[in-house]
């Protein structure tokens, strides 16, 4: 089940995001898709807090990301499409043109143009190896 947040993949996670906001996820994982203020809480985690080697999203739109010599190499160049790599790089990324990848873009395009704003450049990941 989903509430139209980012849902959270994984133990590792669950684990990181309830030491961050304080609520037992491993223990009560529809928490993420019945409470949301939950939901909300986790979503804004995940979207600031760096995974691993991942930059957190948040770097990544505002700019303050600068990839590394093995980001370049792997094709992830600051732009939308990195973020697309951060949330769900290892199904969507690195294998060629994919439906899920141009479908956000559309919605990233969308609603930067209601905002009246530039979607930027870089904006899919069909190129770019998935974080390791």
């Amino acid at each position: 089940m989903t509430n139209g947040f980012k849902t959270l993949g994984g133990n590792y996670n669950y684990g990181q995001a309830d030491k961050a906001i304080g609520k037992d996820l491993i223990a009560n994982l529809d928490l993420v898709a019945t409470d949301p203020v939950v939901s909300f809480r986790t979503t804004i985690w995940f979207w600031m807090t760096p995974q691993g080697n991942k930059p957190s999203s948040h770097d990544v739109i505002t700019g303050r990301w600068s990839p590394s010599a093995a980001d370049t190499s792997a094709g992830r160049v600051p732009g939308y499409g990195v973020i697309t790599n951060i949330i769900n790089g290892g199904l969507e990324c690195g294998h060629g043109q994919d439906d899920r990848v141009a479908s956000r873009i559309e919605f990233y395009r969308r609603y930067s143009q209601i905002l009246g704003v530039s979607p930027g450049d870089n904006l899919d990941c069909y190129n770019q190896r998935p974080f390791a």
